[in-house]
């Protein structure tokens, strides 16, 4: 008798505190809820264990009980829930569900003798709603390997990385029979994986009969629920000095199927539960169990930038920067502030996180928006820890090195399932980053032909497949960025780029960007650098900015916020375009030893960069400035190359920016130059705007050309 009072004490319990929990408002939070579930808006009820902490008439063993036995209490708080559900206010559809209750009630008065519990309607199938009791958040939640046996049958919290996921299939939670002879609905309740469906009529007038009835099982009828099974692992960061990482199966019932997806970062809580090994695995098993985990809530760590939803401060903070106009300096002088210098490199990265609008033709041709950047440089340049802070930064982002990736585990390899034994697809580092960014490290030190399997995705953004039978290809938007030594480990400046980048035109022709750091020995860039590095060590922080860089999660919502616009090229930039590239040919056939590979994907990379600039101020068409911009980033990935040219020309920094400009004059036949149009020119050469001054004032003196004294702007004096 005791056991039964306690459960109807229970129950009076939870329906005391769903009927009168009220939220900061002071609105009554789960009727709310419950009335929403009666007009069918949705089928979850989230019970929140902080909520029941918080509760004004608080019984503190009802809250422990509820923790270390939460299936049970499930059970309770959904009979709570039937008594307490409020009738429906809206008019909503009839479904079939609904229809066949309907019939039920109807015919249960006749048929019900009530002496057999399988003719009694179980609970189940009358519910619509489905009880997940939610862990409190406060605290570190649990790694896989601190959940031991102590805790089954409670509420835990743990947090890892989702390795596998299987399809969402229906389980069944309700069988329903009916009899060839009486004609009787018969319900069999099923609690586990596996259950042994029943074959004669167990009713009272079969009984009596003696006529065994054949009992059909009604699909139709039955109640099935979504679910779906996820292989959780340890992040590295949780894994003990010489272990492997830990794993631990995830079964997701109902509404939250569909929530994860491979490569996520997620945390959990749910009931850790034990499972006996059933059919053959059970014989060779013995009394060994399996446990799993019954998935209660689940919540990412990075939201993926569609699924960002901005709060009102965050949207009011996102449109403060947008008016700030030296926003582009700062969220790049954000990204990895303990990093001296490597400002236009962190532009560049910043660029490959906004992206690009992915453009669709009519005839269904795709043009890729992902920019693809690859860093080339000596060693210590800090290329990795880029890398690193990027992956961060990104929502979803996968790093993998050169020789511990081979070419499957790049795109997707083909392995037989544990489960069904059937040959499946799994999908690799490339296929894990879709929508994201997948960095590879050490990218010159992988061989030939795993390097080839990046070709497709760079361009096409897909893995196709023709293995085992399976003849499919599979979406990988990736946008990829590798960092790279030349050719021997540093650059030879006595060999010509191409020798010393040693990449296949094919390969290096995908990349929009490949920015080249060389490490220079310059006295007073050393000295910087040196306090800068001494400062981090010692405050464990990078020196001040003259600004607060923005952290990680408003940068994504940032971020976030600005992909959602899709600049456009107006007609008047065309022809600015065109020139552009064309001079760029121009100037590449001229050279002896060019820099670069220009083809026509180095002007589908210029209009990338410059959709992406736009993006960046939230706007909807690109202007001039953003091509200027693009097209010095592309000059500046070989900066360190042509101060080198510069040095062996022996042309000092003035005359070279005479030459530039005079040059530039004679190919458009103007004596005036506008001021905005030579900075333009010598900027994308390398120099800054205090030598244009001096280079002005300098041949202005000369009588070479007059200055204007407001506007800067230059008229050559005809000799």
């Amino acid at each position: 008798m005791m056991k039964e009072f306690d459960l109807d004490a229970d129950k009076a319990l939870a329906k005391d505190f769903l009927a009168n929990f009220a939220d900061a408002n002071g609105e009554p939070k789960y009727m709310k809820i419950l009335q929403d579930v009666a007009n069918h808006k949705f089928r979850a009820v989230q019970i929140d264990l902080e909520d029941l902490y918080n509760y004004k008439d608080l019984d503190e063993e009802f809250f422990r009980r509820v923790t270390e036995n939460a299936r049970r209490y499930i059970g309770i708080f959904a009979f709570a829930i039937d008594e307490l559900l409020p009738e429906p206010t809206e008019a909503f559809p009839d479904d079939d569900h609904d229809i066949l209750m309907t019939q039920r009630a109807e015919d249960g008065t006749e048929n019900a003798d009530g002496s057999d519990s399988h003719q009694r309607m179980p609970p189940d199938i009358k519910r619509y709603f489905e009880v997940y009791i939610r862990a409190s958040s406060k605290g570190r939640p649990f790694t896989i390997r601190e959940v031991r046996a102590s805790h089954i049958g409670q509420l835990v919290r743990i947090s890892g990385i989702i390795t596998r996921c299987s399809d969402v299939k229906p389980l069944m939670q309700v069988a329903v029979y009916t009899c060839e002879e009486c004609g009787f609905e018969i319900y069999q309740e099923v609690t586990a994986r596996v259950f042994m469906p029943l074959f004669e009529c167990p009713t009272f007038r079969c009984r009596t009969n003696q006529t065994k009835g054949n009992l059909i099982l009604q699909l139709r009828a039955s109640k099935f629920l979504k679910f779906q099974e996820a292989k959780i692992q340890e992040l590295a960061e949780h894994v003990p000095k010489g272990h492997i990482p830990r794993s631990m199966t995830i079964h997701f019932r109902g509404e939250l199927t569909r929530k994860v997806a491979p490569g996520d970062v997620v945390e959990l809580s749910g009931i850790f539960l034990p499972i006996p090994f059933t059919g053959f695995r059970g014989l060779r098993a013995g009394l060994v169990a399996d446990t799993y985990l019954e998935a209660m809530s689940v919540s990412h760590f990075k939201k993926r930038y569609e699924e960002y939803e901005l709060k009102g401060d965050e949207e009011e903070q996102i449109a403060r920067l947008a008016e700030d106009g030296d926003i582009y300096n700062k969220l790049a002088r954000s990204l990895a502030p303990e990093i001296y210098g490597h400002e236009d490199i962190k532009k560049v990265l910043l660029l490959l996180l906004v992206g690009a609008p992915h453009r669709k033709l009519k005839d269904g041709m795709k043009i890729r928006g992902d920019l693809h950047i690859c860093l080339m440089g000596d060693p210590g340049v800090a290329k990795s820890q880029l890398l690193k802070h990027i992956i961060n930064v990104a929502p979803r982002g996968v790093y993998t090195t050169g020789k511990g990736s081979s070419g499957v585990g790049l795109t997707a390899a083909v392995q037989r399932d544990p489960v069904t034994s059937e040959m499946v697809l799994e999908g690799g580092a490339l296929v894990l980053a879709d929508m994201g960014i997948c960095a590879i490290d050490e990218f010159d030190k992988m061989d030939e032909s795993d390097r080839t399997a990046i070709h497709e995705v760079m361009e096409q953004q897909t893995v196709s497949i023709a293995k085992a039978g399976i003849t499919t290809s599979l979406n990988a938007r990736t946008a990829v960025l590798a960092a790279a030594n030349p050719a021997w480990g540093r650059y030879d400046l006595r060999r010509t780029p191409a020798e010393n980048i040693n990449l296949p035109p094919a390969l290096l022709s995908r990349f929009d960007i490949l920015w080249l750091i060389l490490d220079r020995a310059d006295m007073d860039s050393d000295l910087e650098m040196a306090r800068h590095v001494v400062y981090v060590h010692q405050n464990k922080e990078s020196p001040a900015l003259g600004f607060t860089p923005l952290e990680p999660p408003i940068l994504r919502a940032y971020i976030s916020a600005a992909r959602r616009v899709s600049p456009t090229i107006p007609r008047e930039l065309e022809e600015y375009i065109a020139s552009a590239y064309s001079s760029i040919r121009q100037e590449e056939a001229k050279s002896n030893t060019p820099h670069s590979y220009t083809t026509i994907r180095t002007l589908l990379s210029i209009l990338r960069i410059s959709a992406a600039l736009a993006r960046l101020r939230f706007s909807e068409s690109v202007a001039q400035s953003d091509v200027d911009e693009a097209l010095r980033l592309m000059q500046m990935s070989k900066f360190s190359l042509y101060s080198d040219d510069r040095q062996k020309s022996g042309l000092d920094a003035i005359s070279d920016i005479y030459s530039i400009l005079r040059d530039e004059a004679a190919r458009t036949n103007k004596m005036d130059v506008s001021y905005a149009h030579a900075l333009n020119w010598i900027s994308r050469k390398g120099y800054s705007e205090a030598q244009l001054k001096e280079c002005l004032e300098e041949y202005a003196a000369l009588n070479v050309w007059q200055i204007h004294p407001s506007t800067f702007d230059i008229r050559f004096i005809d000799a």
